[in-house]
């Protein structure tokens, strides 16, 4: 699994020329950073104005009827404390520091809570992340501005739902996005599992829920699930982990009692991800 300096130089390379080619497509500046209340909000970095070629972007959304979890009641979604907001600033800042570490990318140390309600501010992330989308709900307006993002080369990572019952809250949506292409499993061939680190031997990454019951799964997500949607060139535009728990394994990478294994793995993913949706 481990990736030789030579395969990281070239890899880094092609993706810095495929960042400046994407970033010419986008239109308007983005917007001014801004933080949110959340879940677990930790110290902003002394350097997080940095002008960067890559950024951690966060999906902002509105929860489904009925898919608001208890902790996050109170007040609109857009102001923070959501469902949205889960494991942010932490498991997003760690990300930011891991691929400083692990990869050449010009990362910036602070995420981006992106808006689709917010004109073309999507259009100046090109790689995009959203966790517990089994509770979210976009409107007509936001499905429509979401799948303009795809078309135009964008690449959606999600995370941190589980079951049957949140994956057909995140398929209602889905569907409507993608009413033309199906969501299928990522072969284990897909250069997504090689591209930086070799992913032949992936495993459930479970979420903080382990440290007290000791289980990798959640409600009847007993086994992790790699799934994707292609367009009709074979470009993975989404990259779905269902039945894991990314976002927390980044957040409790320095947690002693949180199994480092489950970190390693995680970091290694998000790295295979931002790299291929840079490349391809």
């Amino acid at each position: 699994m481990r990736a030789t300096w030579t395969t990281k130089k070239l890899v880094m390379g092609i993706a810095v020329v495929a960042a400046l080619g994407t970033a010419f497509a986008w239109e308007k500046p983005p917007r001014e950073w801004r933080e949110y209340p959340g879940q677990d909000n930790i110290e902003i970095p002394p350097d997080f104005r940095e002008k960067t070629e890559w950024v951690f972007a966060r999906l902002m959304y509105p929860p489904a009827q009925g898919g608001f979890r208890r902790g996050f009641r109170g007040g609109s979604w857009k102001n923070g404390n959501s469902a949205w907001t889960t494991d942010y600033t932490a498991a997003d800042r760690h990300v930011s520091k891991a691929l400083r570490r692990l990869t050449r990318i010009h990362v910036r140390s602070v995420e981006q809570p992106v808006d689709l309600d917010d004109g073309d501010d999507i259009f100046n992330y090109p790689w995009l992340y959203a966790v517990e989308v089994g509770q979210w709900g976009l409107t007509d307006s936001q499905v429509k501005q979401m799948r303009e993002y795809f078309d135009r080369g964008g690449f959606f990572m999600c995370d941190d739902f589980h079951g049957t019952r949140e994956w057909a809250i995140f398929m209602a949506t889905m569907e409507r996005v993608f009413p033309d292409h199906p969501v299928v499993d990522i072969p284990e061939t897909d250069s997504i599992f090689h591209v930086l680190y070799d992913l032949d031997n992936k495993y459930q990454v479970p979420g903080a829920q382990y440290l007290r019951s000791g289980r990798t799964y959640e409600q009847d997500g007993f086994q992790p699930h790699w799934r994707g949607i292609y367009d009709n060139s074979g470009r993975l535009m989404v990259a779905i982990c269902h039945d894991m728990d990314l976002g927390d394994a980044w957040e409790y990478a320095d947690e002693p009692s949180y199994d480092e294994k489950f970190s390693a793995m995680a970091f290694r993913i998000v790295a295979n991800y931002v790299v291929y949706s840079m490349t391809h």
